[in-house]
């Protein structure tokens, strides 16, 4: 019978193959695990703490029945943050135009928001744990994508030629705020946590999202804050990042990342981040999510188990979708994966 134990992941995290190959997802949605289970969880957050405390028991004991060591879980800073919304595109003005709009933003209020919207889930998270099991996540959504949700995109572009100022001003606030975030995070719910990341999509198919001197200049010197922090906790650092980023890895890992997720083959397969990095960081990840949707069992046990041999040995990783298990995912796909995975590690 499967006995979870956080350590496999956390090895991998660390960079040492494990002696069982953790399976890993960023998030998995909650409509998978409601036919899986056969249960009823959406809307349970927005409860009681006894509705939290459920949704908690039901979302843990997934993990756990599907032969993980970890479950993956946070709660994103995005969302705290007055006036955001546009890192999903919801058609809303940006927060901050100008000098004025950042002078007058509630900054400072942004942390108690933060906890006061989440702590009751984090407590539940922490009384459903099952035994041998830990968490990996924490403080969602990194620097960029705060900016972006409180700003967009297109005006974070235009802000770039028209106040380079303020442009890298808002980078080093919320920055900061995170930050703030972080701290009272580790102190109250750290112990959850084997593995702490946030997820920040730097890129696309073909290159950084923002120039990449602009991510070596903005963006990384705040990640490393938020390393530094969580290494004083003696715990390693998780960055899930999609997209082509290749030319900001090597000054990604100089901060400080212990590990790193997300991959998709159209920019290059996960043995390709295992054999590039894996003699610096731990690597998590391995099929395409499409591939997860597409493919047939027999032709997903060739995909899953050549990746594998393709990846023994050089370092620490753990194995699942290249991104994650969203409810658009065919529940066949996911179990055929999770199957495949678990019979390679001859449960």
């Amino acid at each position: 019978m499967f006995a979870p134990d956080y350590r496999n992941l956390l090895n991998a995290a660390r960079n040492v193959e494990s002696a069982r190959l953790p399976l890993y997802e960023h998030i998995i949605g909650d409509g998978i695990i409601e036919k899986i289970l056969n249960v009823q969880i959406s809307g349970l957050l927005s409860g009681s703490y006894r509705d939290k405390l459920e949704y908690m028991t039901h979302y843990c004991e997934f993990f756990r029945k599907m032969g993980y060591d970890t479950v993956s879980f946070e709660m994103c800073a995005g969302p705290v943050y007055p006036g955001s919304g546009l890192l999903g595109g919801h058609g809303i003005p940006p927060a901050i135009e100008d000098r004025a709009d950042y002078e007058r933003y509630p900054w400072d209020e942004i942390p108690d928001d933060y906890f006061r919207a989440y702590s009751d889930i984090f407590a539940a998270l922490r009384e459903a744990m099952p035994e041998g099991m830990k968490a990996v996540g924490g403080v969602g959504n990194g620097i960029f994508e705060c900016v972006q949700d409180i700003i967009g995109f297109e005006n974070l572009c235009y802000l770039r030629s028209d106040d380079e100022e303020l442009y890298s001003d808002l980078f080093e606030k919320v920055g900061q705020t995170n930050l703030k975030i972080w701290k009272r995070f580790m102190k109250e719910f750290g112990d959850i946590y084997c593995v702490c990341r946030f997820g920040d999509d730097l890129g696309y198919k073909s290159n950084t999202m923002l120039p990449a001197d602009d991510i070596r200049t903005h963006i990384i010197p705040q990640y490393k804050k938020i390393i530094d922090l969580i290494h004083s906790y003696n715990k390693p650092f998780l960055l899930h990042s999609c997209g082509q980023i290749f030319n900001v890895m090597d000054d990604i890992i100089e901060a400080g990342i212990d590990a790193k997720h997300s991959n998709e083959d159209q920019i290059a397969t996960f043995d390709v981040w295992v054999k590039k990095y894996g003699d610096k960081i731990g690597n998590f990840g391995g099929i395409d999510t499409d591939a997860v949707c597409r493919l047939t069992k027999p032709e997903m046990q060739d995909y899953i188990t050549e990746m594998v041999s393709k990846c023994k040995g050089h370092g620490g990783f753990a194995f699942g979708s290249g991104n994650s298990i969203p409810d658009y995912v065919p529940v066949e796909g996911y179990l055929n994966m999770n199957e495949i995975v678990r019979e390679l590690r001859e449960e």
